[in-house]
């Protein structure tokens, strides 16, 4: 007889991992399974050098929704969040300024910078260095940041109502959203529309004229995303990111101790703890139906389990184009999912080094390398970048954020070594014509993205002692997003709230019933956030209480 579940969590992503928790808590008695033999997605810790230890995709964590980390007792269970602290931006000599000059008099390096920290009056000295206009508008624009922060976070936690649904009770949290923008300043009522409609680009453009600054801070309205910096849509994707906080600080981006896989241990011990049973190297080839409704599952084994209940974190393609048996769903849904857009567009380099890299415009090891380093010193190099992955070439100048892990957590690395996190855009997942696949391309693009560092780090190169080159097409080979999308699926303006994953299916509800989505192809989308695991078993749990025939 196969084995009998309350319900089964199709992938030990970090979403998955949260969903069990909160099942097994409310006593259901459930069972995730992950295909690989570590857990957590694409939130993973792995040694893929001797001694070396890696994020090896995902690499930071600010969206992780307070509530989870409250309710699930995650420090009680490891989790240990190291805050970065702030950004600091390398540039060419006489890109923007001079070099800067020291209080001896002396040139600092032989190239400038642009350096924001946590704390905010030494970001407002900063940039009146360069800017006094800047400085000033700084403030302005912090402050309306949070303001709409505020004012979408209770989004994270509702369930997206159906538009074309005759049942009313779903709209109601819509009620409180618009009483609240009702409350908002015309200004901040201007501000939120520009952001649901306007570039980064455009939209930073109106408080900011230095260049660098700009460039920047647009970096976080194109992760993800196969849109450039001034793509319209691409000012959402900078609120979505300005959403995260760490202690109640909206904007703090921190690593967590142990790499991203120290995130989805410490879940996975809640889950464990509460009552669920992980099974790893467990990978699902089929999702059982009977009669309209979910059943269970076939591992690769040949096993079969049972289940009154089956949630898939997995993206909608693997769902429903994988796991089901063709024609198990009408032929007009499984076309809304074929058309749901993933197009993957960034890559991951992971690099070992001997020694820290010296950069040119602030030589010195100090704080600066501690938090993030970006490589985005004008508007024109990062729309140059998004030129290349239009026309299906892997960017030959990237947009590179680089964190070096070590500075936190020295025990990423032996004693007196480093490693080094680069994320990249653009990677296209759908190369053009004529220039082969990313098995062919991969060391050529790995050889871009350490060549674009070292144009203001040119030691880097001597200090490697190891380069593993994540590709998209690895991305999805080793962790199943399909496209390498880091996100499930674009976070665009028409795959957002009750769009995503396909309308009338945003309720985390399946056209199969008992069969729920719970990862981030779910409202409120991509990032180690949670929300979408979390509202996923909370809506099954309360259809439960509802009971069979009730309205859902």
């Amino acid at each position: 007889m196969p084995q009998r579940y309350d319900a089964i969590v199709i992938g030990g992503g970090h979403n998955g991992l949260i969903s069990a928790a909160y099942l097994a808590r409310a006593g259901l008695r459930t069972v995730v399974l992950e295909q690989r033999h570590v857990l957590g997605g694409a939130a993973v810790t792995e040694e893929i050098f001797p001694g070396y230890r890696f994020s090896v995709f995902s690499y930071v964590v600010s969206l992780l929704r307070p509530e989870i980390i409250r309710e699930l007792d995650l420090p009680r269970h490891g989790l240990d969040i190291l805050p970065l602290d702030g950004t600091f931006t390398p540039l060419h000599a006489g890109e923007g300024r001079p070099a800067p000059i020291g209080p001896d008099g002396r040139k600092i390096g032989t190239g400038d910078y642009l350096w924001r920290v946590n704390d905010h009056g030494r970001t407002v000295r900063e940039l009146r260095r360069w800017s006094k206009l800047d400085a000033e508008a700084y403030e302005e624009y912090g402050q309306l940041m949070v303001d709409m922060a505020r004012f979408i976070k209770p989004i994270l936690s509702i369930v997206p109502p159906d538009p074309a649904s005759n049942d009313p009770r779903p709209l109601l949290p819509l009620g409180g959203l618009l009483r609240s923008f009702q409350k908002l300043t015309e200004r901040q009522q201007a501000v939120f529309v520009q952001l649901m409609t306007m570039s980064a680009f455009d939209f930073l453009s109106q408080w900011f004229e230095t260049d660098p600054l700009k460039a920047t801070m647009s970096a976080s309205g194109i992760i993800g995303t196969y849109q450039g910096i001034k793509s319209p849509g691409t000012a959402y994707v900078l609120l979505h990111h300005y959403m995260g906080e760490i202690d109640g600080a909206f904007r703090a981006w921190g690593i967590p101790k142990g790499g991203t896989g120290g995130i989805s241990e410490a879940i996975g011990r809640a889950a464990v703890a509460n009552g669920a049973e992980i099974r790893m190297e467990a990978a699902v080839v089929n999702i059982r139906t009977r009669g309209g409704r979910a059943t269970g599952v076939v591992l690769e084994s040949g096993e079969e389990l049972e289940a009154d209940a089956v949630l898939s974190s997995l993206d909608v393609r693997r769902t429903f184009l994988d796991l089901l048996e063709p024609g198990t769903v009408e032929p007009s849904f499984e076309e809304e999912v074929r058309r749901f857009k993933f197009r993957g567009s960034s890559g991951k380099v992971n690099l070992a080094l001997d020694a820290l890299p010296t950069f040119t415009s602030l030589p010195e090891p100090g704080e600066h390398l501690r938090g993030a380093i970006s490589i985005s010193p004008s508007t024109a190099d990062m729309e140059r970048a998004y030129d290349d992955a239009k026309y299906g070439h892997w960017s030959r100048k990237p947009y590179v954020d680089v964190i070096i892990p070590t500075l936190v957590d020295p025990s990423m690395a032996p004693p007196g070594k480093h490693v080094m996190s680069c994320f990249v855009q653009y990677a296209p997942y759908h190369l053009a014509e004529g220039l082969g696949t990313w098995d062919d391309n991969r060391e050529a693009f790995g050889d871009a993205v350490v060549n674009r560092i070292a144009e203001f780090a040119p030691d880097l190169p001597s200090k490697i002692l190891h380069r593993n080159v994540q590709t998209p097409l690895d991305i999805e080979r080793t962790t199943g997003l399909s496209e390498g999308n880091i996100f499930q699926g674009e976070l665009s303006l028409e795959q957002l709230f009750f769009s995503r994953p396909v309308p009338g299916y945003a309720r985390f509800r399946t056209p199969i019933r008992d069969l729920w989505l719970c990862g981030s192809a779910t409202h409120p989308g991509g990032g180690i956030m949670g929300a979408n695991g979390r509202i996923a078993a909370m809506e099954l749990l309360a259809s439960r209480r509802r009971g069979p025939g009730r309205p859902v």
